[in-house]
């Protein structure tokens, strides 16, 4: 089975895929001091969980935009599962023409996004990952990345306005009923998450404008159900689409993993 994983700020998501069929996923917070042998132990206890063990992979693919865990993952890779990692960044294959002006200033995440959302439901297409930031990539009709717009997510906006006022707190990330808050914490909150919907409409409509008028527009990650089920530009979620976009990318690159 292919192990696929994502390494992003705040988690890490990983699949395990038999052919195209998806047999497991987990999600857990990412820890950017970590050994070897510390995921290892972790990885085992996951695959424990649904069943399984190290045994059954017989290849592994990997995003990551947390540089400083890359040398602990390959390494874990290596020793525990006895495979080369196929590490998605300059020099492997994806399939996807990018148009950005320095192709490698792409996060692997977002070009796995684009694979994926191209290939399950053709261009010209948006996808919007809900992240510890959150990306908004165009993909043309012929499949090409064109680029897109990165803006801060929704935990690190609560952060920062928490952080930097002195009578604001903490409060849980929903939408209130109202855009008009009667208090604070609804207050806070329809800026938070009103907020955000806002924010999509408004690039959605900006984007898809200059990709031609028409898109399909697809929302992932982590936070994608907060926002996904309030407004009517996104015409799907999609929470694993990182992860299939990596099974894609594995496929274009097996033999020079040593598969």
């Amino acid at each position: 089975m292919l192990l696929a994983v994502d390494v992003g700020n705040t988690n890490v998501t990983l699949a395990l895929f038999e052919g195209e069929r998806l047999v497991a996923d987990w999600r857990v917070t990412s820890h950017r001091e970590r050994t070897a042998d510390e995921m290892a132990v972790e990885l085992r206890q996951l695959f424990s969980l649904r069943g399984f063990e190290l045994d059954v992979v017989s290849g592994v693919v990997i995003s990551s935009v947390v540089p400083n865990l890359n040398p602990a993952l390959i390494e874990a890779s290596r020793r525990y599962l006895k495979h080369e990692p196929v590490m998605v960044g300059p020099g492997v294959k994806t399939g996807v023409r990018i148009r950005y002006e320095n192709p490698k200033d792409v996060g692997a995440d977002r070009i796995a996004n684009a694979l994926a959302a191209y290939t399950k439901y053709g261009g010209p297409v948006v996808v919007i990952d809900f992240g510890t930031a959150v990306t908004y990539d165009a993909i043309n009709a012929e499949g090409d990345y064109l680029g897109g717009a990165i803006a801060p997510g929704v935990e690190i906006s609560l952060d920062a306005l928490v952080s930097n006022t002195a009578m604001l707190r903490r409060v849980e990330a929903v939408a209130p009923d109202s855009v008009i808050g009667r208090n604070t914490v609804t207050s806070i909150q329809s800026g938070l998450v009103w907020g955000f919907v806002a924010q999509v409409e408004g690039m959605v409509e900006r984007i898809v404008a200059e990709l031609g008028g028409t898109a399909k527009v697809i929302a992932t990650g982590g936070q994608a159900g907060l926002v996904a089920g309030l407004t009517h530009v996104i015409q799907a979620t999609d929470p694993l689409l990182t992860l299939e976009g990596l099974r894609l990318i594995y496929l274009q690159n097996a033999d020079g993993a040593g598969h």
